[in-house]
């Protein structure tokens, strides 16, 4: 069983930088997959980014070159570096874990916080 709890959201003006954090219990995050997705009002929860346990990274083209995952598993966190920000960035931020495989659907992560609302005005 992992629990995640996400922080860092907020309202940032476009162009504006956000780091958010994900902390996970358990004794074996270095094992998990680690996922990000975002869901704006209205739609549906997209993909994001995603990382495994030894530090490879696959993101969706809308984010490429302006976020950034990593992971830090001594403190069993991982981190959405956001840059760059556009308003269309604007929606709740989630985390999510799986051991089943580096996948970028929601279907594949069995776990989720509860989401933190990220911001961008114009």
């Amino acid at each position: 069983q992992v629990q995640l709890v996400e922080s860092g959201g907020g309202v940032v003006q476009a162009g504006g930088s956000l780091r958010l954090s994900c902390a996970a219990s358990g004794r074996t995050f270095s094992n998990y997959f680690m996922g990000w997705f975002r869901q704006a009002p209205g739609k549906e929860r997209e993909f994001v980014a995603v990382i495994s346990a030894i530090d490879g990274t696959y993101y969706a083209d809308s984010v490429k070159g302006r976020f950034t995952i990593s992971r830090d598993n001594p403190r069993n966190t991982v981190f959405l570096q956001m840059n760059t920000l556009k308003p269309e960035d604007t929606a709740n931020y989630y985390c999510a874990a799986t051991r089943r495989g580096m996948g970028t659907s929601a279907r594949v992560f069995d776990y989720w916080g509860q989401g933190t609302q990220v911001t961008v005005s114009s």
